[in-house]
């Protein structure tokens, strides 16, 4: 049957999502981009080029398209099949912790698992502290940042980044989202929050190993490397987090940190120090709790290796 006839039978909005997740499941596209599969992402991007909200009713995945319509969608797809560019960067929006983000190849697609820490307080984990200042470090888009924003207007959030092109993403949600409690400030990790203390800093850095950065799916090769890559063990930035830490915690203050796959690596290094790693829905996700005292407590170590970062 000639290419052309052969979504002549694709007539509804359920045709083309089913169509969608067919196409990218026999190409073989990588998920994990906000969404881990192809009826997601087909979903996404059906609902994006036909400028419907991403919380359609499905009683109306069986209204009919127009030919035009049509088009636009498969279109899309084709984009997101031939120049293998995550679903959110096509559509230019991201969820993250029940907000939409503006979402481009400025910074990573939000998709950490601290959303699911957001939406629930900290809790158990901050326990009665009362937060006045938080921190986001590694803020990239700003998705973490200004979520803990929304959710708690009475918190001071600072978020820093290296990135003059991920803090200027930044600086447009929080306009997005009118997040006035967040203040942005370009650095080196803590370079420019000299003399300010927090009651919870948060952290999603760069942890991915060279040889998983080698090895990632075409996909990833469109966010920024430097937001990724995190030498052989994935921890050359973690670790300097975690020295210098002390300095802006303050003494009941709570360290929250995402490594991934580079938990392992962790562990191996500071078997001595007590992370609590973080239970999820999905079971454990990479993500720590560690506290000022254990921070201070195990600072000869983890200095030590941290010196030896470049």
């Amino acid at each position: 049957m000639p290419a052309e006839r052969q979504t002549d039978a694709l007539q509804t909005i359920i045709d083309l999502i089913r169509y969608g997740a067919s196409r990218f499941g026999a190409v073989g596209l990588s998920f994990g981009h906000s969404y881990d599969n192809a009826m997601d992402e087909s979903t996404q991007l059906v609902l994006h080029a036909l400028h419907l909200p991403h919380d359609l009713n499905p009683i109306y995945g069986a209204s009919r398209v127009t030919a035009d319509e049509k088009a636009k969608v498969l279109a899309l797809f084709q984009r997101r099949i031939d120049e293998r560019v995550p679903a959110c960067y096509l559509t230019g929006e991201a969820w993250f912790a029940g907000l939409s983000f503006k979402s481009d190849a400025r910074a990573l697609v939000p998709r950490s698992p601290i959303a699911e820490l957001i939406l629930n307080g900290f809790q158990p984990w901050i326990g009665e502290v009362e937060v006045r200042d938080a921190l986001d470090l590694c803020t990239g888009g700003g998705c973490i940042a200004i979520a803990m924003g929304h959710y708690h207007p009475d918190w001071n959030v600072d978020a820093v980044d290296l990135s003059p092109e991920a803090l200027a993403l930044a600086a447009e949600n929080i306009e997005r989202l009118d997040a006035r409690n967040v203040t942005l400030h370009r650095g080196d990790l803590y370079g420019p929050l000299t003399g300010r203390h927090y009651d919870l800093i948060v952290t999603n850095p760069p942890y991915v190993t060279n040889a998983e950065t080698d090895a990632l799916p075409p996909e990833y090769a469109h966010e920024p490397e430097m937001a990724l890559r995190a030498g052989d063990d994935g921890l050359d930035l973690v670790l300097k987090i975690l020295r210098d830490a002390p300095l802006h915690l303050r003494q009941h203050g709570l360290l929250i940190g995402e490594v991934g796959e580079s938990q392992q690596h962790l562990e191996r290094l500071l078997p001595d120090v007590p992370f609590a790693w973080i239970e999820f829905k999905v079971g454990q996700m990479g993500i720590f709790a560690l506290h000022h005292d254990d921070l201070v407590a195990h600072h000869r170590d983890i200095k030590r290796l941290a010196d030896a970062r470049p």
